[in-house]
């Protein structure tokens, strides 16, 4: 494919995602569109509709890591995570309510949010650097959902779609690092008070500082580091689950508390 049919295509499918959240209607696969396995053409998509997100006046609050889960990894034949941008007014509060119309294709999965006081734009940052850019960690849950019709989704589709970001919710508690054991915390997801997920921090990629030291160092090479103030989602720490009209989810993360959120009924 020439660089000029390809910058073409990049945006066909960028103006294909983003028509498909402006009308609520869930779309074709992008990855007809896009050369076979591109990441990095996945990525530019998503830059693309990030950059109309800043243009039309929305604030960037940070960032999402997805596919931290081996499995998931697998069924999607990647060795790496991914990750999209955080708007501010994908915020909802700790024990709100969604729309039916919020999402596309509503799941939603709980993990350990990090809140960070320092910028980290150092060369090659660690999970040293993580610990020390660290403000405070939040329970929180995310709510993913897909511009692609009924979650058709390949690795290249799931990028260009801004790492598959919905919504997300963080617990009112802030808890800071020192003497959390983030890797062998216990994470319930209920519905109804049903538990419908549960996991442990080292399902997200071994460890969710881990996790957030991948997405520093990905962030600097690209020139766009993290920085003071940001929140990072750092990945599920169990299986996600459908959500439906009516449903209200809480999570609990042991050392952390608990957030709750809840979806309109029909």
């Amino acid at each position: 494919m020439n660089m000029m049919k390809k910058t073409d295509t990049i945006q066909r499918a960028a103006n294909q995602l983003r028509q498909a959240a402006e009308r609520g209607v869930p779309c074709a696969p992008v990855r007809s569109l896009l050369p076979a396995d591109d990441i990095e053409a996945a990525y530019q998509v998503q830059a693309i509709n990030a950059q109309h997100g800043r243009d039309s006046g929305r604030r960037v609050s940070g960032y999402k890591i997805g596919l931290t889960s081996p499995v998931v990894q697998r069924q999607l034949g990647v060795d790496q995570p991914d990750f999209g941008v955080l708007f501010a007014d994908m915020c909802v509060a700790n024990a709100g309510e969604i729309s039916l119309h919020g999402v596309l294709q509503p799941k939603v999965e709980a993990e350990v949010a990090l809140v960070l006081e320092r910028d980290m734009d150092m060369e090659m940052p660690t999970v040293t650097d993580v610990i020390r850019a660290t403000a405070f960690a939040l329970p929180a849950i995310e709510i993913v959902g897909s511009r692609v019709r009924n979650w058709d989704i390949s690795i290249v589709d799931t990028i260009a779609d801004n790492a598959s970001s919905g919504l997300y919710v963080l617990g009112n508690s802030p808890k800071k690092l020192e003497g959390l054991d983030l890797a062998l915390c216990g994470m319930t997801l209920r519905r109804a008070g049903e538990p419908v997920s549960t996991g442990v921090g080292r399902a997200c990629l071994g460890h969710p500082l881990t996790a957030a030291a991948w997405l520093a160092r990905t962030l600097v090479k690209l020139g766009e580091p993290l920085l003071a103030g940001d929140v990072l989602l750092t990945g599920a720490l169990g299986p996600m689950v459908n959500a439906n009209p009516g449903d209200r989810f809480e999570a609990r993360v042991s050392g952390l508390g608990s957030v709750n959120v809840g979806f309109a009924a029909a």
